[in-house]
């Protein structure tokens, strides 16, 4: 592995945190209050071409590679990891899975405007009963010959009420089981589409996360995705993709807990000296920046494998899962680097806190990142 980043890389990097830094940052306490979804930041952010990043150029693409993805993704998500989330999505899952899989037709009619961020996308494969267990898709689309019916609900979908486009597993021939699941392309306004409540939230409160409802719904054959029963496939390969972006949200959120409980420890003084000198805050430093920074090396090799066109199931796996508990830990202790202050909300860190926890939940639980690194180890 050779972590040494290019100076395209770099500036990649340094864009983001400048954006962040100068654009999400000064709404984001009263995004989160409010639960707004942050329009106007997502469409600077698709303007500076974050949407749509490693899309090949000849799509309306970036045509970056994975790390630089990564390094982009933690400096959103040091500030706003609801933004984060939505660009996770739009480039993990959506983008990467139709460029990956989808026809001529279908990338061009919606991966060019997908990759600018013209319209947003969403992946739906939760249901109110199958979260972990994605094989149990009670959504159905019945064959019709030239188009498929659509009926069901998902849950927890991420820019539920924001897309246009929505990425949809729904089980075909229930004897095949997992087998017999499609992937359809469902365009928002379909007749028998509605977009349901938006829960409200712990954590990552300005993302838009939506259930909704599919009621006969007509879909034509050329939505699909792959061929006939593709669909569980693709959604498992795209996940593996996806851990990469949720590793780095995770270790974005830990990261910038970690600089902001850094600045209050070696301002705020307590028996006659900063608090970064007494050992209890000082080890709980050391603490923080080691485990960010093994975070990070397991996200970079995580993208460095995919960009090579190497096996990275497995270091995705390991990132999404240590990144996610490093961000859980960082967070909880920068809070209490913070003391009383760390509970107040202009602080950030509480926030921080509260968006962390969903990293160990959502595109695979922690407990099923164990499961795919064991099988991995397992082989």
């Amino acid at each position: 592995m050779n972590f040494n980043f290019t100076e395209e890389q770099l500036a990649v990097k340094e864009a983001a945190r400048e954006f962040a830094q100068s654009e999400l940052l000064p709404g984001v306490i009263d995004r989160d209050n409010s639960q707004t979804f942050p329009k106007e930041e997502i469409k600077k952010m698709a303007d500076l071409g974050f949407l749509g990043m490693m899309v090949d150029p000849k799509y309306n693409g970036g045509g970056m590679d994975t790390v630089s993805y990564v390094l982009a993704m933690e400096e959103i998500s040091k500030v706003d990891a609801s933004c984060a989330v939505v660009m996770s999505v739009n480039n993990s899952l959506v983008c990467w899975g139709l460029e990956k899989y989808g026809t001529e037709d279908q990338k061009e009619k919606y991966l060019k405007r997908l990759a600018t961020g013209e319209i947003l996308g969403a992946f739906c494969l939760s249901e109110p009963e199958a979260g972990s267990d994605a094989t149990s898709q009670h959504t159905t689309a019945e064959d019709k010959g030239d188009h498929y019916l659509l009926n069901g609900t998902k849950n927890w979908i991420t820019n539920g009420n924001s897309a246009s486009i929505y990425l949809v597993m729904a089980q075909t021939n229930p004897e095949k089981r997992h087998n017999g699941i499609n992937c359809l392309i469902v365009e928002r306004g379909m007749e028998g589409f509605v977009v349901g409540k938006k829960e409200d939230k712990l954590g990552i409160r300005g993302s838009d996360t939506h259930s909704l409802m599919f009621t006969d719904v007509k879909v034509p054959k050329e939505n699909r995705i792959g061929e006939d029963g593709f669909g569980f496939k693709f959604a498992m390969q795209v996940l593996n993709g996806g851990r990469i972006g949720i590793a780095s949200q995770a270790l974005g959120i830990a990261s910038g807990a970690y600089e902001l409980a850094l600045k209050y420890s070696k301002e705020r003084k307590a028996f006659g000296k900063e608090i970064s000198q007494h050992q209890g805050i000082s080890f709980k430093l050391a603490d923080m920046a080691t485990n960010i920074d093994a975070a990070r090396l397991l996200c970079i090799q995580a993208a460095q494998l995919k960009d090579q066109g190497k096996g990275f199931v497995k270091a995705a796996a390991m990132a999404k899962l240590f990144a996610s508990k490093t961000a859980m830990d960082t967070t909880i202790e920068a809070v209490q680097v913070h003391g009383g202050y760390g509970f107040v909300k202009e602080f950030h860190v509480e926030r921080m806190m509260r968006d962390a926890k969903i990293t160990q939940i959502y595109e695979g639980t922690s407990e099923i990142q164990k499961l795919v690194i064991a099988r991995e180890l397992l082989k």
